[in-house]
């Protein structure tokens, strides 16, 4: 399976164009002719997405030898594996990942974080989401290390969104991180998640509005406020969702970051100054009345 999965091999790609950085210079250095730029862009494009379509990836230090691509599963290559193939590859995955460097990291964490914690009298929070290995949350527990609970990214893989009301005291909630779209674009980009969460999570029968009105935010933020959560820390964007004079008009204008994006890194500011937002009664006597009555 390595052989047949190691993208260069099989492709026969030149030494020149072998890795991503060599085909990002080359189209670089054509970017000035502007008659060919469209052309040059689909190609670049094209061997970029080509040298990515792997399952393996070759040691940095020892050559010859293979690891997992994170997030394979998303490959064409995956995609042409038989149904046994992608047991075993997913079986390998799985351990290479999750289970085989476990000890590696608990040592590593429990040598590295307490001098870290110690540095500080701040409540430390762990960013405990995505790929994490199995060892994670014992060393939070050992460490008194806040968990971060997002209910777009459940900590439970079967379920599709986390349970508000069963987060775990030694945590803070959010209703978005810097890295993730807010409520709002959110809600319009998978209109089979958005059904869901409709009727499952906020519990409103019918059809979902097609937008996130405020009252849907509100319901959302609400949510959070009342959760079991030592703190619940919400983004700016996702407090003025609430309210539908005071919100921005594009909700794509409220991103702060895009990871896959190289170009767009820490973008947002705020559309109101500060003595705008003062002069926002409504909105404020809003949000003091969910603060208070949620008891935080």
């Amino acid at each position: 399976m390595t052989a047949t999965s190691y993208r260069k091999d099989t492709a026969n790609i030149k030494e020149e164009f072998d890795t991503q950085r060599k085909v990002a210079d080359h189209f670089a250095a054509l970017a000035a002719d502007s008659d060919d730029r469209e052309k040059n862009n689909r190609i670049c494009q094209a061997l970029m997405g080509l040298i990515d379509d792997v399952l393996f990836i070759e040691d940095s230090y020892e050559k010859g030898k293979y690891h997992p691509r994170i997030s394979a599963q998303f490959t064409y290559q995956y995609r042409c594996l038989n149904d046994y193939e992608k047991w075993c590859f997913n079986r390998l995955y799985n351990d290479f990942f999750y289970r085989r460097h476990n000890e590696f990291w608990y040592d590593k964490a429990m040598w590295k974080m307490p001098p870290l914690i110690d540095a500080t009298d701040m409540l430390v929070c762990a960013e405990d989401l995505g790929m994490i290995p199995a060892c994670v949350p014992a060393v939070m527990s050992a460490l008194q290390i806040l968990v971060l609970e997002i209910q777009r990214m459940p900590k439970d893989p079967t379920t599709p969104f986390g349970n508000t009301w069963n987060y775990p005291y030694n945590s803070v909630c959010t209703t978005s991180s810097h890295d993730m779209d807010g409520i709002r674009r959110w809600w319009e980009a998978d209109r089979a998640a958005t059904q869901k969460y409709f009727n499952e999570v906020l519990r409103e029968p019918g059809e979902a509005p097609e937008y996130a009105e405020p009252w849907i935010c509100e319901k959302i933020v609400r949510m959070h406020l009342e959760s079991p959560s030592m703190l619940c820390i919400l983004p700016l964007q996702d407090w003025l969702s609430t309210d539908g004079l005071v919100r921005r008009q594009d909700p794509r204008e409220e991103l702060i970051n895009i990871p896959a994006n190289p170009r767009h890194y820490w973008r947002y500011r705020m559309h109101l100054t500060l003595e705008q937002l003062n002069a926002e009664k409504e909105l404020n006597n809003r949000i003091r009345d969910m603060i208070h009555s949620s008891g935080r």
